[in-house]
């Protein structure tokens, strides 16, 4: 009997567990979910969570719900994997042994990376919202503000959900209005990006936003250190940004037994073959999701539309046939700009963001880099289609390829 050993129950990891539970014959397949916790959290609601559009029990959901029969979930904290033995150790001492493995243990961020931003200040005028823990005492904080500079800062690219910090900017400045104090707070954006996202066209478009609500952008801000007594950031240039309430994106990183198993880059990430997400260095390891290095947005779309094509290869793979449903890198996000409204963007490897309709050309209904209400209430329905669709395999209504209908080139729409 083959053994796959899917490593992370996250939104990747039990995307491809369910798919391919049905493609593999049981008798002939053993599949395997190793995770540390039982709690499967729909992590797009941490942003909502601080300005109270969720409370944290409708983010969570038990991990094994979603994995179907026929799938075993390991519990413990993985070691390091070996891939000349093709074996995963446990912190325990328990091993695991595989003939295909599937690394989908996401990306974390690490505050401890970054001097200072760990120490004294931390949860108290520090914050980050990638976390549950960390979005909960980001609701108190924004509670009990008052007034002064609120920075919203990005430590390093790539990140998890590109386009967050940019939403919980905008969100934070509904918030203070809607409240009767927007006047009394500073908003700054720092962000090691020359603007406001790393496409061009959707850059220059949300700067435009940023300038309409009077929100400062500082470009280029590569942080050097966090100085908590003062209440400063100091970049590697030596520029300062002082702050009362400061809600950094800290450094993201793939899992440190990625590094302990020599699988991974400097930031812990996975180097695949950014069409069939295969290693560069072993023809049984995969890595999907935000695990692996490939240069696309580390979002949920990515997730579910790289493991649609991604579970066809992994069939023609084992079975020895060339891999051909190339990933294209598509994604789309969906970007909250407060008072109820939302914008949506669409783009993969080659094409960036452009404006149109999406999905369907003509009738959308959803807009492209449009402010509409449409696309606030998709963002909202999405947790819906989360836990009913994705998570359990069902088909969405869309192409996980990118299309180029509804979207307006040279000012025509295709």
């Amino acid at each position: 009997m083959k053994r796959l050993v899917i490593l992370g129950g996250g939104t990747a990891g039990t995307m491809v567990a369910v798919k391919l539970r049905r493609k593999l014959k049981k008798e002939k397949w053993q599949i395997t979910v190793v995770d540390q916790d039982l709690q499967h959290l729909y992590q797009p609601g941490l942003l909502l969570l601080p300005f109270g559009v969720y409370e944290p029990h409708e983010l969570v959901r038990p991990r094994d719900k979603y994995l179907p029969r026929g799938v075993d979930l390991v519990m413990g904290e993985i070691d390091k994997v070996d891939p000349e033995a093709q074996r995963v150790d446990l912190m325990d001492g328990r091993t695991l042994d595989y003939d295909y493995l599937v690394i989908a243990t996401g990306t974390t961020p690490r505050p401890d990376q970054t001097p200072g931003m760990e120490e004294g200040e931390w949860r108290k005028s520090i914050h980050e919202f990638f976390t549950l823990e960390g979005a909960i005492a980001l609701r108190e904080a924004l509670a009990d503000f008052t007034g002064g500079r609120l920075v919203v800062h990005i430590t390093e690219m790539p990140i998890k959900c590109p386009v967050a910090p940019l939403e919980f900017t905008f969100l934070a400045d509904a918030f203070f209005e809607e409240k009767g104090m927007r006047d009394k707070v500073e908003i700054v954006y720092a962000t090691p990006l020359e603007g406001a996202f790393t496409k061009p066209v959707a850059s220059a478009h949300l700067g435009t936003m940023f300038e309409d609500r009077n929100i400062h952008m500082e470009p280029d801000f590569y942080i050097e250190h966090i100085d908590p007594e003062t209440k400063t950031m100091v970049s590697m240039d030596e520029r300062e940004i002082p702050f009362d309430l400061l809600v950094t994106i800290p450094l993201n990183m793939g899992a440190d037994f990625v590094a302990r198993s020599g699988l991974g880059d400097d930031l812990n990430y996975v180097p695949v073959d950014k069409g069939t997400l295969l290693s560069t260095r072993y023809q049984n390891i995969f890595a999907v999701g935000d695990a692996s290095n490939i240069p696309a947005s580390k979002a949920g779309s990515v997730a579910h539309f790289a493991v649609d094509g991604f579970t066809e290869n992994f069939v023609d793979h084992v079975h020895g046939r060339p891999m051909t449903d190339l990933f294209d890198g598509h994604a789309n996000c969906f970007i909250e700009s407060g008072h109820g409204k939302g914008l949506l963007i669409d783009f993969n490897y080659d094409t960036e963001p452009l404006t149109g309709v999406y999905p369907y050309p003509k009738v959308g209904p959803l807009s492209l880099l449009k402010e509409t209400r449409a696309n606030h209430w998709g963002k909202l329905a999405f947790r819906h289609l989360y836990w009913n669709v994705l998570m359990r395999g069902l088909p969405m209504p869309v192409s996980p390829h990118m299309s180029m209908a509804g979207k307006e080139t040279a000012g025509t729409n295709v």
